[in-house]
């Protein structure tokens, strides 16, 4: 039966109430009913496919160790080491060294990284691929290698690591990695000292010459005075000479005539036999300028002995560091942890995007299932219809359901039935083909094994 109803009196109490159903479950429940399809179909797909895909997603796992910079053993007070460059400075040149495309190359060749991928990338891209995968980083957050002086960092550790899909082979190529900063370290800072001493030897070497030179013209221009050779009356020029032929016969049986002290040695013997025979060639000149040349070149060969000290004092401590680094007594870098296979992956991490995966697809299912209520302009409340028509010509009358809806609503029952049959069934087989055994994920859970 029809029923008559005054909207005069009931029709704001209407509007008011209609407002008020977005805050009513029902409200949204109805929705669902009406929309479910919208809402199954994207969050069953995205609900599948990202879970297939997070358990598909191959695992990486990082294998790394970590270096100590360990001081120099001996006190520098003893010893001063010749290598005096800060570690962060030293680190970072290792780590630029280390990381050169050929070293990179190399290792990828070694160890058959990426077989694969090789095939469809470049070499550039190879290099750029082995770059990303190797990790070379400070342990301690706070650690910056820009840092110059041990009192900013008195202890430095950095952890040497690399990424690959197999966790043996990312141990492998994480010891080769650590192995190479080792002896590129031991190699630079050798070389570094070797290159001092070599440096302040050919100092000496030359600065002896040039004494051995003044020697022989002091020498020359006292006997052209009728003055002994010496203060002390000794024959000096050839007391030096025999000195140094004696020293060549016993250099010589020890170098070859190309080493650089035989050369000078020789030098030094021709200079003294020249100026041996110069005294029955010169004539005598004036007193006074050669009293004043005499003394000039007595000023320069005690400035030269001085120099000369200094540059021998200089060689002894040069040839004590290049001994202290050869021995390894210096600061070194030192393995405190030795690179291993790991156990557990660092990504994919499966819990969270399993429930990111599930919170697109709620998302998405929930937000075309709006979009399409939104924009649908079927008359569903009181107030809608009001804004078409008179308020006086409305009655209204109960919902009156056709065979042909209760016959769909059966099959959209069966329908969802099948579907939530279909998505148990995936995720149980998803689970039993992809995920460990329960057994070991509980025996996991004992030990506390899960990160």
């Amino acid at each position: 039966m029809l029923q008559k109803i005054d909207f005069e009196d009931s029709f704001d109490g209407q509007v008011e109430q209609d407002r008020s159903h977005l805050l009513r479950p029902s409200y949204y429940l109805d929705i669902m009913k009406r929309r479910w399809p919208f809402f199954v179909l994207p969050f069953v797909l995205i609900a599948v496919a990202g879970t297939a895909a997070v358990l598909i997603w191959p695992p990486t796992y990082l294998s790394e160790g970590k270096i100590l910079v360990q001081s120099q053993q001996i006190p520098t007070e003893l010893v001063r080491p010749t290598v005096t460059s800060a570690a962060q400075e030293r680190i970072q040149v290792i780590q630029q060294r280390t990381m050169t495309r050929d070293n990179l190359i190399a290792i990828a060749d070694k160890f058959q990284l990426f077989p694969e991928k090789r095939t469809l990338m470049s070499v550039t891209e190879l290099v750029e691929l082995m770059k990303k995968s190797t990790k070379i980083t400070p342990v301690d957050p706070i650690l910056d290698f820009k840092q110059r002086t041990r009192a900013e960092n008195p202890t430095i550790v950095f952890s040497v690591g690399f990424e690959y899909g197999d966790p043996a082979v990312a141990a492998r190529v994480a010891n080769e990695l650590m192995t190479r900063i080792l002896n590129e370290d031991l190699r630079d800072r050798t070389s570094r000292a070797t290159d001092t001493s070599r440096f302040l030897s050919r100092e000496v070497q030359r600065l002896q010459t040039e004494n051995a030179t003044l020697d022989a013209k002091i020498a020359q221009l006292r006997i052209a005075q009728g003055k002994p050779a010496t203060t002390s009356g000794q024959d000096q020029p050839t007391s030096t000479l025999a000195q140094l032929k004696a020293e060549l016969i016993q250099k010589g049986a020890l170098y070859s005539d190309k080493h650089p002290m035989i050369q000078s040695l020789k030098r030094q013997i021709q200079a003294m036999e020249s100026v041996a025979q110069g005294p029955a060639q010169t004539s005598t000149g004036n007193d006074a300028a050669a009293a004043a040349s005499l003394d000039a070149l007595v000023a320069q060969q005690d400035s030269l002995q001085k120099n000369l000290e200094a540059a021998m004092g200089k060689l002894m401590a040069a040839r004590l560091g290049e001994n202290l680094e050869k021995d390894q007594q210096s600061e070194k870098l030192e393995v405190i942890e030795q690179p291993t296979a790991p156990q557990e992956p660092i990504k994919p991490h499966r819990p969270k995007l399993l429930v990111f995966t599930l919170a697109l697809a709620f998302g998405v299912g929930a937000g075309l299932t709006l979009v399409l209520e939104l924009t649908d302009k079927a008359i569903r409340r009181s107030s809608e219809l009001f804004t078409i028509v008179d308020n006086r010509l409305i009655v209204p009358i109960p919902y009156i359901a056709t065979r042909g809806e209760l016959r769909r609503q059966k099959r959209r029952r069966i329908a969802v039935v099948v579907l939530a049959v279909v998505a148990v069934i995936t995720l149980l087989g998803g689970a039993y083909f992809f995920m460990p055994p329960l057994d070991l994920m509980l025996a996991k859970a004992r030990a506390g094994l899960f990160r």
